[in-house]
């Protein structure tokens, strides 16, 4: 595998932390999102985004080899059908990330100091749907201008906008922006994104009419 060739994934990406997502997207180009610790555990609408992303999407669950990691993907594993679930298991290495003072209670490296040869054979093996050319697909993303061009950033508004999008969705409404183009790239794609928001704003302007 060269340095630009990327893994394509059908399945959205769960990992703990931020550090493992960075490691994660120099080898994949498909959405990952955080869990950001034991967090979830009380999280309701965070469960319910996971669920909706299972359903659209499927999962693959990546965590780290430690005790806490498997706690965190028993849990995961529990809270949306096992037939959208896939697991991605790192191999078991001994040693300390290079951001650490310290080796951690266990001693076993996690995601984010993983090398990307092990990172991509472990990802094969997990039974991950890997999508066509890996070199040269090019799928285009939601980013943060096109939520300044549809008004849902950047303006006096936007903060009420964007929660009147995420209730219409049933996701978490307390998400920041970039958390929601994260969502939104995750469940949908780019013209499927485009397609609901014409339904939405034209069923507020019916609304607003009324």
């Amino acid at each position: 595998m060269c340095d630009t060739e990327k893994l394509s994934l059908k399945e959205v990406i769960i990992v703990e932390g931020k550090y493992d997502k960075i490691q994660l997207q120099t080898v994949v180009k498909s959405p990952i999102i955080t869990l950001n610790g034991f967090r979830v555990f009380k999280d309701k609408e965070a469960q319910s985004l996971i669920r909706n992303i299972a359903k659209t999407r499927g999962i693959l669950i990546m965590t780290d080899v430690d005790s806490a990691g498997f706690v965190l993907r028993n849990f995961l594993n529990g809270i949306a059908d096992k037939s959208q679930i896939k697991h991605c298991y790192i191999p078991t290495v001994f040693g300390k990330e290079k951001r650490k003072a310290e080796f951690s209670k266990e001693g076993k490296i996690g995601v984010e100091g993983i090398d990307r040869e092990k990172l991509v054979n472990a990802i094969k093996s997990s039974g991950a749907t890997i999508n066509g050319d890996t070199k040269n697909v090019i799928e285009k993303e939601i980013t943060k201008l096109d939520f300044y061009d549809l008004g849902l950033c950047g303006k006096d508004d936007s903060s009420h906008l964007r929660k009147a999008l995420l209730t219409h969705l049933g996701l978490p409404t307390y998400m920041s922006t970039n958390a929601m183009i994260s969502a939104m790239n995750c469940l949908y794609t780019y013209d499927e994104f485009n397609i609901l928001l014409n339904k939405f704003f034209n069923n507020t302007e019916v609304q607003n009419e009324s």
